[in-house]
């Protein structure tokens, strides 16, 4: 059975979701009587991904955890998923968790290289973003996520699955008042104080945009019918309160779990737009501005989990 993560980023979960497939596997086979296939796990990420990391922990926390009949092998697989990556009609299961928000790219004529600076003074879509603003983000979320089940099409054999896990939004409008666009308004808050002390030029803020977009049940669906090689299995839209992601540290002010959760998230990003002398004292004006700012109903995010078959 060949299984391909996308996006596994490293760290202690990167190797989490392989041994659960397996594990689910594993019972469905002893339930049916079926003899337990051989594994072929292929982890992929960008390249810059720390794969060392990943495959130094292989042993610990991956082979170790494994029953002695699960005969397994892993490979790492380096490249952007909105390609090709995989042999032909190889791959029977793909599984991808909090990756397909993220864009290929900032929107054309978002970008700091066009210097159009339409979105001034914010770094995602928001109640103030033009029309032109909005369609570039649902336009490259479009392209992208076509170019995704288009790859994906070529290489998973017919009755293959996937599972993806990814951000979403419940309404249809992109400019909504939910908890991912109020955390990216956060964020610009954030960058403006800055702005308005002298610390970040403030042409730096509005040649910035982050390359991600939160989707509606409705774009997801209309884009899988599009394409047409795979079929919906189901689509279950959930949503988590940030204020749950640190277990039992209710110490910690929702602020400072925004804070932790998006300098996890988006510090290489930001770091490398603003500098990362300055992300310190960025996230520590995020604390503030969350805390001040935003409201205790919105600290929920709309996550997606979408289970397609290949027709």
């Amino acid at each position: 059975m060949i299984i391909a993560d996308l996006g596994c980023s490293s760290g202690p979960n990167a190797l989490t979701p392989a041994l659960e497939i397996i594990n689910v596997v594993h019972a469905q086979c002893q339930k049916r009587g079926h003899r337990l296939p051989e594994f072929m796990v292929f982890l992929n990420d960008l390249p810059g991904n720390d794969f060392n990391d990943v495959f130094t922990s292989l042993q610990q926390d991956f082979f170790s955890k494994l029953r002695e009949e699960e005969q397994c092998h892993v490979a790492g697989v380096p490249g952007s998923f909105y390609g090709r990556l995989f042999l032909s009609r190889s791959l029977h299961f793909v599984h991808s968790s909090s990756s397909l928000h993220w864009l290929s790219q900032v929107p054309p004529g978002l970008d700091a290289k066009s210097g159009a600076m339409q979105n001034k003074g914010k770094v995602y879509i928001s109640k103030t973003s033009t029309m032109a603003v909005v369609d570039a983000y649902k336009q490259q979320f479009k392209m992208d996520f076509s170019s995704f089940l288009k790859s994906r099409a070529e290489e998973v054999i017919p009755g293959g699955r996937m599972v993806l896990t990814f951000s979403g939004r419940m309404s249809k409008d992109p400019t909504a008042e939910e908890g991912f666009n109020h955390v990216t308004e956060a964020i610009a808050r954030s960058l403006m104080t800055m702005v308005s002390e002298g610390i970040i030029p403030e042409e730096k803020v509005d040649c910035f945009n982050l390359p991600c977009y939160a989707a509606c049940t409705e774009e997801v669906k209309e884009i899988v019918e599009d394409e047409g090689s795979f079929v919906i299995d189901r689509l279950e839209a959930m949503e988590v309160d940030v204020r749950d992601s640190e277990g039992d540290n209710v110490l910690l002010s929702r602020g400072e779990k925004v804070a932790r959760m998006m300098r996890v998230m988006l510090e290489s990003i930001l770091g490398y737009h603003f500098g990362m002398k300055l992300m310190d004292e960025f996230f520590s004006r995020l604390v503030d501005v969350v805390n001040s700012y935003l409201p205790t109903a919105y600290c929920k995010f709309t996550i997606f989990v979408l289970s397609l078959a290949r027709q």
